[in-house]
């Protein structure tokens, strides 16, 4: 498949051609369920675009039934940053219900396969663009990542996904979840294409009251794989992981030393905190969230005999059982009675995560983290949602900081599925997460 930038480069012709050969290629292959609509915005340069990216005049559902009929009637910052710099919309993914789940089995449409074992699950909730991008439907596509959403189906496709700092990519248009989680990011063939995308939906956004309004330059254009870092790396981590990725983390860890990064054993506070108060956080946020969908203000409506009993019965039939799952636990810590012994002490522990980072960047520039336990696993393997909220140990404690990560392949297991790990930079440290990134890239040389 041709890189984003070498898209970039084509004349108008060649582009033509390009998105006739993709849209060819996505009709061929619906088995793989990497799409839910060949919706197109302009004729630029072909990104495929997740299912809760408002684009104008497209229908946009967060794969969701009780979305199902609505038409955004605007476009999200993102997508005019997109069109501004000759690239277009192309294709809405798949993904799962509002953004709530691991493998996109709870879309309202169906799952997406993984295209390096159709038995397998894709990750999620970006899922299908991280399908599209790893099967060659798409160049890139655009994903949003609340716990781990963009770097988990990454690291199980085996492509790049880039989660950048909280703030620095506007979440004006974007379906929310977590309002203090979700960010969108760039998903990718290689870490440069990463930078280029990055580059082009960065950036301070008035309409987003979360947006950061600090100074901004571009990183694609200075990429530096030279640079020699320190990489703090964290043994402990690694207790719960499979030997597939406690392989592929030893490769990286002597990779990153053989280009001349200086490697530092470091220990982070148990991710059992981490877990808590992520779900404890981003429940109650989606509780809330999701509240305006009840038959009258937005969503699909299913008639009752009053006001009550529509409610309760579009909400019912409206919504999966994941998203159900996560309204009830997000109405339970937020409760009379339960906010101050959950909700309060998640805050509390959320703080105190974000100082742990923050004290371990004044001695290193970047982190080497597993991204999942194990590669990508069967479908059905986590039919129990606790192990699926388990799944995302090592991805939520840099949602909960606020901070940017960066999913690329390093090896691929016996099984051969590919094996994904993660860096972590300090906030707004953008350019040092993708020099460090390029350089592991160029050193794994998969």
């Amino acid at each position: 498949m041709m890189t984003l930038k070498e898209a970039l480069t084509l004349s108008p012709e060649a582009l033509e051609s390009l998105r006739a050969e993709l849209k060819s290629k996505i009709e061929g292959d619906s088995e793989l369920g990497a799409y839910v609509g060949m919706e197109t915005a302009g004729s630029g340069v072909p990104i495929a675009i997740k299912d809760n990216i408002q684009v104008k005049t497209w229908s946009v559902t967060s794969g969701s039934k009780i979305l199902q009929g609505y038409v955004a009637p605007y476009n999200a910052t993102v997508v005019e940053k997109l069109q501004a710099a000759g690239l277009a919309p192309f294709g809405r993914t798949n993904m799962d219900e509002f953004a709530m789940g691991s493998t996109t089995e709870s879309s309202f449409y169906g799952k997406t396969l993984n295209p390096r074992n159709r038995g397998c699950v894709p990750g999620g909730s970006s899922g299908g663009s991280a399908a599209a991008v790893a099967a060659g439907l798409a160049v890139a596509a655009l994903g949003s990542d609340t716990g781990g959403s963009i770097r988990q189906p990454a690291a199980f496709c085996g492509i790049v996904g880039m989660k950048p700092t909280y703030g620095r990519v506007s979440r004006y248009g974007l379906g929310a979840y977590a309002s203090s989680l979700d960010q969108i990011g760039p998903m990718t063939q290689n870490v440069e294409d990463a930078a280029i995308l990055y580059d082009i939906i960065s950036g301070y956004d008035p309409k987003d009251s979360s947006s950061a309004d600090v100074a901004y330059e571009s990183v694609a254009d200075k990429l530096d794989p030279s640079r020699k870092l320190t990489v703090a790396i964290l043994p402990s981590y690694l207790e719960g992981a499979s030997d597939a990725v406690k392989q592929g983390y030893d490769k990286a860890v002597e990779a990153l030393k053989a280009a001349g990064h200086t490697v530092v054993e470091k220990s982070m506070m148990d991710a059992k905190y981490d877990i808590s108060a992520y779900y404890i956080t981003a429940t109650a946020e989606a509780s809330t969230n999701l509240a305006r969908y009840d038959g009258i203000r937005y969503g699909s409506r299913e008639e009752g005999e009053n006001l009550s009993d529509l409610f309760i019965k579009s909400r019912s039939e409206g919504f999966g059982e994941e998203v159900k799952r996560r309204i009830l636990l997000g109405n339970f810590v937020l409760s009379s009675g339960y906010y101050d012994a959950y909700y309060v002490k998640a805050q509390k522990v959320r703080h105190l995560i974000k100082e742990e980072y923050e004290k371990l960047f004044e001695e290193v520039d970047l982190i080497l983290s597993p991204v999942a336990p194990d590669t990508a696993y069967e479908f059905g393997a986590l039919s129990d949602p606790l192990q699926m909220y388990l799944s995302d140990i090592y991805t939520i404690s840099v949602n909960l900081a606020g901070l940017p990560a960066i999913s690329l392949p390093v090896d691929t297991a016996e099984n051969g599925m590919p094996v994904g790990l993660q860096l972590i930079a300090k906030a707004f440290d953008e350019q040092t997460l993708f020099d460090g990134a390029l350089s592991l890239e160029q050193a794994v040389n998969l």
